[in-house]
C-alpha cells in the first residue's frame, strides 16, 4: 500500500481499517525517500495500534505536514490519557524507530486525555 498509494493513501487506507473513526489530514509536497517514508508510516501504524488498543478512545486523527526540513506527524486520541513510554514497548518502539532517522518524539497525555503524540524527521522534500 505505501509503495503504490504514499503516506498520505497508506495512513488512509489504514484508519479506515480501525474499530473507531480516525481523521487523517495529511499534506506533503513530494514523496520523502522510501526508508523514511516508511519509517513514518509505522510509526504512525503503531501509534494508532496503541489508540485502539490502550486509550479507549472513541475518536483518533492523524496530522501530518512538511515544513523547515522536517516532517512533523501528530496522532491524537479522546482516550483517558495516561500513556507510558515506560510502561510497554509500542512507544519506545517509535521512539527507536524515529531515532534511526535523528527523529523525535513527543508525548503529552495526562490523566483523563486526550493524548497527542507529535513525531518529527528531519526529511528534504
Amino acid at each position: 500500500m505505501l509503495a503504490e498509494r504514499g503516506l498520505d493513501g497508506a495512513v488512509r487506507a489504514l484508519a479506515l481499517s480501525l474499530p473507531i473513526p480516525i481523521t487523517v489530514d495529511v499534506d506533503l509536497p513530494a514523496r520523502p525517500d522510501l526508508p523514511l517514508e516508511s519509517a513514518a508510516y509505522f510509526a504512525v501504524a503503531e501509534a494508532l495500534t496503541n489508540v485502539i488498543r490502550h486509550s479507549r478512545a472513541h475518536h483518533g486523527s492523524v496530522f501530518s505536514r512538511h515544513a523547515a526540513g522536517l516532517l512533523t506527524m501528530v496522532v491524537t486520541d479522546d482516550g483517558r490519557g495516561g500513556a507510558d513510554p515506560t510502561a510497554g514497548t509500542g512507544l519506545r518502539g517509535i521512539e527507536r524507530r524515529l531515532a534511526a532517522f535523528d527523529g523525535t518524539l513527543v508525548l503529552s497525555s495526562p490523566p483523563g486525555g486526550p493524548t497527542i503524540i507529535t513525531m518529527e524527521l528531519p526529511c528534504a522534500l
